[in-house]
């Protein structure tokens, strides 16, 4: 198949006008100019998107898909409220519930050009929609206990979840990985353990740094909501190890964390130069969520520092019951502006966050040998955005109209190892849509009552 537009993009290399890309067999094969690939290749089925960029299929590295269900009903508030509340509502859903809730999270990400999701989750929820869905993805089991008597059970059982939801799914899209809870949930040994479990093979996403409220409870012992948070779960005594007098990526390093040898630290916002270099020499990759940061007050990542540093950064849409979508170009817009409105020595250019949502992604799941780029011998993982609206035109630098003005809406087609699962407006999987729909309309009536 041959895919042809007015821009292809590569990411890592210039932009190609009036450019294609062959496709066989779930790969790449060749890509240039597109009236040479046409001779080249006359036999070829050509599919032209026209006034459109072909570019790699979107990378969240962090979301919650099995929370879309909860889009609109959590409170406007800060984040420790928002987390209570939040808690409070997931506590009344099923793993059904959180099973549809999961597929609607999933055909939005294919319909806005999304072709990778790396999901935490507590439930096998995210793996059997990404697999069902056509999607890729790096799941991580979630795992936890404040209760340092409750650490060795909470392993073993992620450990049985880990297993089963592998055999769930294909595990040349899929990959299931383990995540520590968030550390104002979570006795800290068991990050050792986790590392120790992880070693090279099993990749690890855990929450670090991200609000205020857990810089305090780690490096001072004062939180609200996490008391609060361990009252409900029976640990009525404050954690005898706080106050710790280090910050978060200290406290992490120092019980073993990052031991492990693919590890994602989600948010890293509170950080100092110290933690930075701590981050860097221990090769921690970075997923960055302007949106949710934003929208819950949590504060703004020193995204240029980190690329300075040399860190390897992606960028994730977390949890749509904070943010409202699965929106990745939202993301990219949004981390653009806030980072050159707090950071006017690191002036980020468009270009970066559109590397950041594609290579970035692939680089901090350590999966860019594979995805990320257009270049022959990778993975055919391709969004197609129609870059032909009045609102984009006239284009003089696609990758700048693709970060600057596209949306969701724009996206005209998403393709996965060379399958086409949405295409001007039509998903082409199989998935009861209608169903899938009225059953998410049915948990939102169960939650709203």
């Amino acid at each position: 198949m041959l895919l042809c537009a007015e821009y292809v993009l590569p990411i890592t290399s210039d932009p190609i006008e009036k450019g294609a890309v062959l496709v066989r067999d779930g790969k790449i094969c060749d890509l240039g100019p597109a009236a040479q690939l046409r001779s080249r290749y006359e036999d070829e089925e050509v599919r032209d998107f026209a006034q459109a960029a072909l570019m790699p299929g979107l990378i969240n590295v962090h979301t919650h898909m099995e929370y879309s269900v909860m889009r609109g009903m959590a409170p406007d508030e800060p984040y420790a409220a928002w987390l209570a509340a939040v808690s409070d509502i997931e506590e009344s859903l099923t793993e059904p519930d959180l099973y549809y809730s999961a597929i609607i999270g999933g055909l939005e990400a294919i319909s806005s050009g999304i072709t990778l999701l790396g999901d935490t989750s507590t439930t096998d929820a995210a793996a059997r929609a990404l697999h069902e869905l056509g999607l890729r993805g790096v799941v991580y089991r979630e795992t936890g206990a404040m209760d340092k008597r409750q650490i060795a059970a909470a392993m073993d059982a992620a450990i049985a979840d880990i297993e089963r939801w592998r055999s769930l799914v294909d595990g040349d899209r899929i990959t299931i990985g383990i995540a520590p809870s968030a550390l104002h949930e979570c006795h800290p040994s068991i990050f050792r353990l986790i590392s120790d479990y992880a070693g090279d093979s099993v990749p690890v996403a855990m929450h670090l740094a991200g609000s205020r409220e857990e810089y305090d409870f780690v490096k001072s012992g004062s939180s609200a909501f996490s008391l609060a948070k361990m009252e409900r779960h029976g640990c009525i005594e404050f954690p005898p190890w706080l106050p710790t007098g280090v910050t978060p990526v200290n406290y992490a390093l120092n019980w073993g964390a990052f031991e492990a040898g693919n590890v994602l630290a989600i948010h890293c916002v509170h950080v100092d130069d110290d933690d930075i270099l701590k981050l860097r020499d221990r090769d921690v990759a970075v997923a960055f969520c302007p949106r949710c940061n934003s929208q819950l007050g949590m504060g703004v990542a020193p995204i240029g520092e980190y690329l300075r540093a040399g860190l390897r950064v992606g960028l994730g849409t977390d949890s749509p019951a904070a943010t409202d979508s699965t929106d990745m170009f939202s993301e990219m817009r949004i981390g653009l502006m806030v980072q050159r409105a707090v950071s006017t020595q690191d002036f980020l250019p468009a270009h970066t966050m559109l590397e950041m949502a594609t290579i970035g992604g692939a680089r901090a799941l350590r999966l860019d040998d594979k995805l990320g780029s257009l270049e022959v011998g990778k993975l055919a993982d391709i969004t197609a955005v129609d870059l032909s609206g009045s609102h984009q035109t006239p284009t003089d630098n696609p990758m700048s109209a693709v970060v600057n003005t596209a949306g969701n809406s724009d996206v005209i087609m998403t393709m996965v190892g060379g399958t086409i699962l949405y295409e001007q407006g039509k998903w082409n999987i199989d998935v009861e849509f209608a169903k899938s729909i009225a059953q998410v309309m049915k948990v939102r009536g169960k939650l709203r009552h």
